[in-house]
């Protein structure tokens, strides 16, 4: 599972002209999930969202994580975190998992997060949404759970 994080002091997501989700500070998490990822990937990602240390203390350092400062999280699908963009003018999105897996691995990583006492706000599955957000520093780092540490 690839995931982008932004610390935000706000952010939504729209569908239809419509807010499905909505959060002031914490983090926007695009989850892209590919073939052959599983349960194991989901919680990888879920304690490092809960834990990665991104958030500025007193001094102005990143020594907090969401769970210090007390947080959110959108949570936003968005397959396209898979695409290959190597060959051609066009993405190839093979590494993708197909839609009901990734469906389920998504809904997952909502309800883990949920599980930890995290408040959770989602986008749409397979939905045309629009994001807003107000990005904190700016702050973006990429997460990959193909990645993690043996």
């Amino acid at each position: 599972m690839k995931a982008i994080l932004q610390r935000v002091t706000s952010a939504s997501v729209e569908v239809d002209g419509t807010v499905v989700g909505q959060i002031g500070t914490g983090l926007l998490v695009f989850v892209g999930v590919a073939k052959g990822d599983g349960e194991a990937d989901c919680r990888y990602l879920v304690e490092k969202l809960r834990t990665f240390r991104i958030f500025s203390d007193e001094q102005g350092k990143m020594n907090r994580s969401l769970m210090d400062v007390g947080g959110a999280v959108l949570l936003v699908s968005q397959f396209t975190l898979l695409g290959r963009t190597t060959n051609g003018r066009r993405p190839s999105f093979d590494d993708a998992a197909p839609p009901d897996e990734a469906r389920g691995l998504y809904e997952q990583m909502a309800a883990d997060l949920r599980a930890t006492g995290t408040s959770v706000e989602t986008g749409r599955f397979a939905a045309h949404m629009r994001v807003a957000l107000v990005n904190d520093g700016p702050v973006t780092f990429t997460l990959d759970s193909r990645e993690k540490p043996s």
